[in-house]
């Protein structure tokens, strides 16, 4: 997938179901040039793995929206969710994914790949990729996209204009930048493999995430039934939130139905 870059972390063995390490990490072989010196590895590249299960919504919680094949691209026996996001419920109990709002990059039959928008970490982006800092937005921090593959990283950026999302006076829409590829509407994958000047005019803002979370076929089917999340549309700006601790209340009180009255759920149940 264009986009990702291995960034040597702490390891790359197969981790269980649920385990807030790296998940299967590159091989020894794959592993790419220093970006400088000290700096972690890099090496465009990307897999597909397993993220933690969900949970049951408590009473009280409205139940998860179900995908619905007239509201999105029909595929064999998966409704594909590329471009939404998926919003935790206050029920999902798992760490790793505690009120996240994870960008579903990639879903259909063999699987799926998001990455979590709302965790910042302290690791500035000039720390591993020193090239991309300038394109960064703020935060100008790498975020953990997942607990995956810790040791990759992933560049989503926004590309603004009508000409890009819809084409320029109901014209054809325009040829994506020269490294980056649309995944939905003006939201695409940046290949970091790309020098960053190719991009520097086009992008109206960039996040570097290390890891990512990973579904195997089925998997997501079953935990939405599960009512582990909501399922609602994207935004661009839900990639650049500055305020990014905030997304998670900020998504869901921007739902006109009864989606909203979850933002005001207590990060501590027993306060409710």
């Amino acid at each position: 997938m264009a986009g990702a870059k291995g960034v040597r972390g702490d390891g790359g063995g197969k981790r269980g179901r649920g385990d807030s390490g790296a998940g299967p990490g590159l091989p020894a072989a794959d592993r790419g040039p220093r970006v400088r010196p000290g700096a972690p590895q890099v090496r465009a590249r990307a897999l597909r793995s397993y993220a933690p299960g969900g949970a049951r919504p408590g009473p009280g919680f409205p139940s998860p929206r179900r995908p619905e094949m007239r509201d999105h691209v029909a595929m064999t026996e998966v409704s594909s969710l590329t471009g939404r996001l998926l919003v935790a419920t206050p029920a999902l109990a798992d760490p790793n994914f505690d009120r996240a709002v994870v960008l579903l990059l990639d879903h259909d039959e063999q699987g799926s790949l998001g990455v979590v928008l709302n965790r910042p970490t302290p690791i500035g982006v000039g720390d591993i990729l020193e090239s991309w800092a300038a394109l960064a937005g703020e935060p100008g921090v790498v975020f953990q996209g997942g607990p995956v593959s810790l040791d990759s990283a992933l560049g989503v950026a926004v590309v603004p204009g009508e000409r890009y999302a819809h084409g320029a006076a109901g014209g054809p829409r325009g040829a994506d930048p020269i490294g980056w590829r649309r995944v939905h509407g003006a939201i695409g994958l940046v290949d970091l493999e790309a020098p960053p000047e190719l991009l520097a005019t086009a992008l109206g803002s960039l996040r570097i995430f290390a890891g990512y979370s990973g579904w195997g076929p089925g998997q997501l089917e079953e935990e939405l039934a599960g009512g582990a999340w909501y399922v609602v549309e994207s935004e661009p700006g839900d990639v650049s939130s500055p305020d990014p601790q905030r997304l998670w209340r900020a998504v869901l009180r921007r739902q006109r139905n009864e989606l909203a009255m979850v933002a005001t759920y207590p990060d501590d149940p027993s306060l409710n």
